[in-house]
């Protein structure tokens, strides 16, 4: 029978591995503050045939941490980067039984970009959350295997938390890195929804800088995410826009945002679109 992985836990010290071992979790032996001084950090888990955690996401700020709380997300109350300054990562999981909602078969943890572009692989999903975050070293993305081939098939966008439990309960994935980081202004993050229907498919995604990218979007009929990605800030209104009906393209099975310009070009040659327009167009972020 196939196994999922059922529970996870995170360990900040070697008593805590220890104890670990003994509660049959299993580690991936990737320092999760690998680079960046502090703890030596790792992420442990079990594996079990029911009962299979279906969805992954992080939080460094109060307010991301609302929906999770609403929703019945387990947090896992410990600092990822613990000792190493940094933002205060914590990871958070469920058990969903949405029709978004795969189950998670393995996990895996990059530390480059040459790692982080060879992960993307069919069934792999990457969470966007660097979890050095702030904190100097590594770049170090968490990846999940999921037991099915999912395809994008919804997108949103929010710049504040109040309907992040809303879409949490509609099955949606919050993509946890804040698109106006360091430019000041509002919070604005990506949101995504899956299904394993490939019919259902979000085929081409784009992002507008300007006006005239706007108006060649909605002629060709594209779908406007509606919150500006730049909220908040001096900077250019940036808006995403999608379609499901160009069947000339392949079904987008991975979306995600890159903050480490180095995996720009490990992505390209690995043979995955990238969309090579700065979510903070014309701002200090």
């Amino acid at each position: 029978m196939t196994q999922y992985i059922t529970d996870l836990d995170v360990s900040l010290n070697e008593d805590e591995e220890r104890h670990l071992i003994h509660q049959g979790y299993t580690k991936i032996p990737v320092d999760l503050n690998k680079g960046a001084g502090g703890n030596d950090i790792f992420l442990w888990y079990r594996t079990g045939t029911c009962g299979a955690i279906t969805r992954i996401q992080f939080s460094f700020t109060d307010g991301m941490k609302q929906g999770l709380i609403s929703e019945g997300y387990h947090k896992i109350d410990k600092d990822l980067n613990k000792g190493a300054g940094g933002s205060d990562v914590f990871l958070w999981f469920f058990k969903g039984s949405t029709e978004s909602d795969v189950p998670i078969v393995q996990l895996a943890v990059s530390i480059n970009a040459e790692e982080d572009a060879n992960m993307a692989q069919p069934q792999w999903e990457r969470t966007t959350c660097d979890l050095n975050r702030t904190a100097g070293g590594a770049w170090i993305y968490l990846w999940m295997k999921r037991e099915h081939q999912t395809y994008i098939c919804d997108i949103q966008a929010t710049n504040n938390p109040s309907s992040d439990a809303g879409l949490f309960r509609q099955g949606y994935i919050r993509i946890d890195e804040d698109t106006n980081r360091g430019a000041g202004g509002s919070d604005v993050f990506i949101w995504y929804r899956q299904s394993t229907a490939e019919n259902k498919a979000i085929r081409d995604l784009k992002v507008s800088t300007d006006q005239a990218s706007e108006r060649s979007y909605e002629n060709q009929q594209y779908n406007q995410v509606r919150i500006n990605l730049n909220e908040g800030t001096k900077g250019t209104p940036v808006y995403l826009w999608y379609k499901k009906t160009d069947c000339s393209k392949d079904p987008i099975k991975l979306l995600t945002v890159i903050l480490n310009m180095e995996a720009v070009s490990a992505y390209r040659r690995a043979g995955i679109n990238v969309i090579e327009k700065d979510l903070n167009t014309n701002n200090k972020g």
